[in-house]
């Protein structure tokens, strides 16, 4: 199919941008388009306008200090995954965006973008939630932040008004005996994700003392739980079993046509077991020190 016929707008300003999306209410901002442009193709959305923000300056940047990285609305997937710095400061990053796509959709595609279009497959929104950050957004009644657990309130659905731009995304940095640990599993690399979880797990003291993972493509958001309790501070073996089985006691998985309800929970479950023991050996790793 083609898309239905859509009006194009440029703006060279951030006001620009948000009073064409005030007038507007069925226009919709293009950044990156590797996730919009299909649904135009097989008219799954039929805005009346695309408001392509390219052209706007001071979105393009990637600032990391020790508190964090902010990523602005023009990054590149690809240049985010090569951003060394974010690696450094926060590794999920660069574990979660290796599998996002294939190289040429990261070479076009946001990932400030991947994150408002709001995909409970995607890997973004499920490191944002899970890491407890944020996305700034702005319109012509001013700025808001937005937290990364509520972003997605459904299927390609997140919190943000029609009218609002997301300008920017920020990712806290690892602290000090954090480790992080990533892992899903897909028909092919790249393509989307049957599961994915990722995990964080701080040490104090040589015991585990916090412990949740984010889960995607299992529910229609993406969802976070805390799997400490069934921990109790020593992540043995049967002691990862029953973190696996709490996730599963807050997951819904579902079935379709491509994994049934019974393998999505079993890919939770073994993907719960492995990703908390890679972000626990990252932990005992970076010790106290915050060292990689």
């Amino acid at each position: 199919m083609k898309p239905a016929p859509v009006g194009y707008l440029r703006p060279t300003s951030l006001e620009e941008a948000c009073r064409a999306l005030a007038d507007d209410p069925d226009a919709k901002v293009l950044a990156g388009g590797q996730s919009l442009v299909p649904l135009l193709s097989m008219r799954l959305a039929a805005p009346s306008t695309l408001v392509d923000i390219n052209a706007l300056p001071g979105l393009d940047g990637v600032e990391v200090d020790e508190a964090g990285v902010r990523v602005g609305a023009l990054v590149r997937h690809a240049d985010l995954l090569a951003h060394d710095g974010a690696a450094r400061v926060q590794p999920l990053l660069r574990m979660a965006l290796s599998h996002v796509a294939h190289a040429p959709i990261r070479n076009r595609g946001t990932t400030v973008g991947s994150l408002v279009h709001a995909d409970a497959a995607a890997e973004m929104p499920a490191v944002l939630a899970l890491l407890g950050g944020t996305v700034e957004v702005v319109s012509a009644r001013g700025t808001r932040t937005v937290a990364g657990a509520d972003l997605v309130v459904g299927p390609l659905e997140s919190s943000l008004a029609h009218d609002e731009v997301a300008t920017s995304a920020w990712f806290p940095a690892l602290a000090d005996g954090q480790g992080v640990g990533f892992a899903e599993i897909s028909r092919r690399q790249g393509d989307y994700a049957l599961c994915g979880v990722a995990a964080l797990v701080r040490r104090a003291a040589g015991r585990v003392v916090e412990a949740r993972a984010a889960y995607l493509a299992v529910d229609e958001t993406p969802t976070v739980v805390d799997l400490l309790p069934a921990l109790d501070g020593d992540p043995d073996e049967a002691r990862l079993a029953a973190a696996a089985d709490l996730a599963l006691a807050s997951l819904s998985p579902a079935g379709d046509i491509h994994a049934t309800e019974q393998y999505r929970a079993h890919l939770a479950r073994v993907l719960t077991v492995r990703v908390l023991r890679e972000a626990d050996d990252h932990a005992r790793g970076r010790g106290q020190g915050g060292a990689a």
